[in-house]
């Protein structure tokens, strides 16, 4: 009982409403309270530290220093809360809610689930694609595949592996314009997603600077997947990560035309909210990821 009067769990929940907010209405609209029953709780908790804890300004509140070295502990303080209850609940190790791009969703989890399965029967896995980044704090998903450098604050980061990619196209396009023997004969079809910036890497690489593709068609078709579906039709060239690929170069579905193949320096990585790092269905997958990719990084 001591330690619930020292530490008001109530005022310090309505304090992380507000912090986030930077208002007592909107604070008071996400908890259901009026903006007078924010400020109160929101004084007693000061006056419990004896400092204030936001700056009263027109139209905002703006978090004191004090404050400012409060908020982060006490929204961790409440996801751990979070977890624990949440642990209690879920059956077993319960569902693990994944996100991921559809590419590397299709071309390498996909495929490789079922060993996931095989060693955690009872975890049950919901696959979720999407080429945004998901906002954890907001959406009920446990982890997420992202491509980048690995630089998200809050975010527990794991390096996956990292793609190298180059222009592929069909057999057929190219044998049209009667072979592609140099990387300028290239521009001699259509390309999708012009605006990518892998085309202009790539390029320098293959020793042909400054191509500018700004007046092709900006045609952009989402995800890489529907860009090697629509290049083994025939209709154009598009910059692919040949990893993922293999199967259909050795079919003759796609061509490679050139062995150079460059990366940007970036990844897929695996993330989640650093707070639920030891979430054991979260642990299961990290484990098993690492067994599965000699490029993990911890």
């Amino acid at each position: 009982m001591k330690m619930a009067r020292q530490f008001p769990l109530n005022a310090m929940r309505v304090f992380d409403a507000t912090a986030r907010h930077a208002s007592f209405t909107r604070a008071g609209e996400e908890l259901g309270m009026t903006q007078t029953a924010v400020s109160y709780q929101i004084k007693l908790l000061e006056d419990l530290v004896g400092e204030p804890l936001f700056l009263r300004r027109p139209r905002q509140v703006v978090l004191t220093e004090i404050g400012q070295r409060l908020a982060p502990k006490v929204a961790e303080a409440f996801a751990i809360l979070g977890d624990a209850f949440a642990s209690v609940l879920e059956d077993a190790e319960g569902t693990l809610v994944i996100s991921s791009t559809y590419t590397i969703a299709s071309k390498w989890l996909a495929p490789h689930l079922g060993s996931f399965h095989l060693q955690n029967p009872a975890v049950a896995v919901r696959l979720l694609t999407d080429q945004r980044l998901v906002d954890f704090s907001r959406e009920a998903v446990d982890v997420a595949i992202r491509y980048g450098d690995g630089n998200w604050p809050g975010l527990a980061c794991h390096r996956m592996m990292e793609l190298t990619f180059t222009p592929m196209l069909s057999p057929k396009l190219a044998d049209s314009v009667g072979g592609i023997e140099r990387p300028e004969d290239l521009l001699k079809l259509p390309i999708f997603d012009p605006t990518d910036p892998w085309w202009a890497l790539w390029f320098a690489e293959a020793g042909v600077p400054g191509v500018d593709l700004g007046d092709r068609p900006h045609t952009y078709l989402g995800t890489q997947t529907l860009e090697a579906d629509t290049v083994m039709g025939g209709h154009g060239i598009a910059m692919l990560n040949p990893e993922f690929y293999v199967h259909e170069v050795a079919l003759g579905r796609l061509y490679q035309p050139f062995d150079i193949a460059c990366t940007d320096g970036k990844a897929h990585w695996l993330v989640y909210p650093e707070s639920r790092r030891n979430v054991p269905k979260i642990k299961l997958f990290r484990n098993w990821l690492r067994s599965e990719l000699p490029t993990f990084v911890d």
